[in-house]
């Protein structure tokens, strides 16, 4: 008897392990699913008590079905059934006292909102740094070059990460390669998976980045490589997020940045980010950093999914929770998407602020910073990105182009959606500008820069004439240099003058501009230029 006591005892321990090894909770109060497996594993032992005693007491199965008999109940199931009971009813009040019903003040305060100045935050858009594809565009592009390696396609395929991360001062996505199979796993688990691919936002240009040494712990490994089993090991108390990002650092080395959930409002309330987890994708080597302290290359400590909620509840909780059921007295909330800006060598996400009212306006819009979560508000009243949307695509609705999420951009002191236009395939065929203020203002480009300059036409049009080119200046000189070269299926001319380090960009799908095929080396020009950084944009010569 003791030998079956002992027998039962082990096989529930062994369960439970496994039950443990492939759930993963984290053993913390905090965390929904260590309760869950608590209760289970105590159901499981209550069980398995209860059917030994069915059996001591001589009840049987017959064709499946239990014998109708008194069972007498153990004192240790009884203990089990008053423990689970107990752990459902504290599960249950702590949800409710940690719930935004309870809680609404709090909640509201999570997080901290400043109002900020659009001209003076955003600058004029650099077209050279605008991201020109959304995810499912950079998808098109992983798979195709992933379809080009024949040495590596057989064995492996695109992870669906895409992470989009700042790289060198460029907007870039990063994902990982996947083991194929078990099978292929099983063949090249020892070296680890050899590549990641890096999609350049701005020009869609794709790179397979090769390794020396292979990534070895990921989300495609079996057991103990497994990036959240290694993560479950070596933090067993850790929350983490239910997301965790692929980036890679200013060298190119690719890490796991793993955020974790800190909760301020009771058990299970007020989730936000309290530390990072940082993990060698190589090595699995793991650096733990509090969320102030995370070095400044890493992109995404917040997800996109949890600012957006943290601003709702900012927005719609204002005035209390019965206010936000029922007046709905100054409640906001955010509209139905998102996108994300690179500003100050971070990324920020960008979505509109509309009344909780459903209407088709913005009140603003908000720019909710990934790494430090700070959060900042510009009051611009304007159309909703989804009119926005209706508005670039009733432009091409006779080749059915569909568009993208918008950008909020500024372009002569205007903000401006900005959204790429794509054909059924998903491939960008056109981009759209979209005036935020008056969004039947609709220009649209084979380029970005065609797009661009159709929209500064309009705007001018309209009597708003860009900052930039209100402040233009003029040089003459003597042509010490000239070279055309063709950038995008566009002719430019690269001008030096003599005496000056500036080089001057002539862009010929200007008309103002094809004159310069006249001049010659040595030929004495005046140009009138806006003063940016890098290449100077020409607007007119003589």
């Amino acid at each position: 008897m003791k030998k079956i006591k002992i027998t039962i005892f082990v096989l529930v321990i062994l369960i439970a392990f496994l039950a443990y090894y492939i759930t993963l909770p984290a053993i913390n109060v905090h965390a929904t699913s260590f309760w869950w497996f608590l209760l289970g594993a105590l159901m499981l032992l209550a069980g398995v008590v209860f059917f030994r005693d069915s059996k001591k007491q001589g009840v049987s199965f017959q064709a499946g079905v239990l014998e109708l008999k008194a069972i007498k109940v153990s004192l240790f199931v009884k203990i089990l059934a008053g423990m689970m009971a107990f752990i459902a009813l504290f599960f249950l009040g702590g949800s409710i006292l940690s719930s935004p019903f309870i809680n609404a003040s709090k909640y509201q305060s999570l997080l901290t909102v400043t109002e900020r100045d659009f001209k003076t935050d955003i600058k004029e858009a650099d077209y050279n740094t605008i991201p020109l594809l959304d995810k499912s565009s950079a998808t098109i592009l992983g798979n195709r070059k992933m379809g080009s390696m024949v040495e590596m396609v057989s064995q492996f395929e695109v992870a669906p990460d895409y992470t989009q991360i700042n790289f060198n001062d460029k907007p870039v996505r990063v994902t990982p390669l996947v083991y194929a199979s078990g099978i292929k796993w099983l063949t090249n688990q020892a070296d680890g998976i050899p590549a990641y691919l890096m999609i350049d936002m701005t020009t869609q240009d794709t790179e397979v980045v090769q390794l020396e040494d292979g990534i070895k712990y990921s989300k495609s490994e079996l057991f103990n490589r497994n990036i959240y089993r290694h993560l479950r090991f070596n933090y067993p108390t850790y929350i983490f997020d239910d997301q965790i990002f692929f980036e890679i650092d200013e060298e190119g080395v690719p890490f796991w940045v793993c955020p974790v959930k800190k909760y301020n409002i009771g058990l299970f309330g007020g989730q936000t980010i309290g530390n990072v987890v940082l993990c060698n994708a190589l090595t699995g080597e793991c650096t733990d950093y509090p969320i102030a302290e995370v070095p400044q290359w890493i992109d995404k400590a917040y997800s996109a999914e949890l600012l957006v909620q943290l601003y709702d509840y900012h927005g719609v909780l204002i005035n209390g929770y019965w206010n936000s059921v029922l007046g709905q007295k100054d409640c906001l909330q955010t509209t139905n998407g998102y996108n994300y800006l690179a500003i100050e060598d971070d990324v920020w996400v960008y979505t509109g602020v509309t009344s909780v009212s459903g209407d088709q306006s913005n009140v603003g819009f908000v720019l909710m910073n990934q790494r430090t979560m700070e959060t900042r508000f510009y009051r611009v009243e304007g159309a909703i990105e989804d009119s926005a949307m209706s508005s670039a695509e009733g432009q091409v609705q006779n080749l059915g182009y569909m568009s993208t999420f918008p950008l909020l951009v500024n372009i002569a002191g205007e903000p401006t959606y900005f959204m790429a236009l794509k054909d059924d395939s998903g491939l960008v065929k056109k981009y759209a500008m979209v005036n935020v203020e008056k969004y039947q203002w609709v220009a649209i480009g084979d380029t970005v820069k065609d797009g661009a300059r159709e929209y500064k036409e309009l705007l001018n049009t309209n009597g708003i004439v860009s900052e930039l080119e209100s402040r233009l200046l003029k040089t003459s000189g003597v042509i010490s240099s000239i070279s055309p070269v063709v950038i995008e299926g566009t002719t430019h001319y690269y001008v030096c003058i003599e005496g000056s380090e500036e080089i001057f960009d002539l862009d010929l799908s200007d008309q103002n501009l094809i004159g310069i095929v006249r001049f010659l080396v040595g030929d004495r020009i005046t140009l009138e230029y806006v003063d940016e950084l890098g290449l100077k944009p020409v607007r007119s010569i003589s």
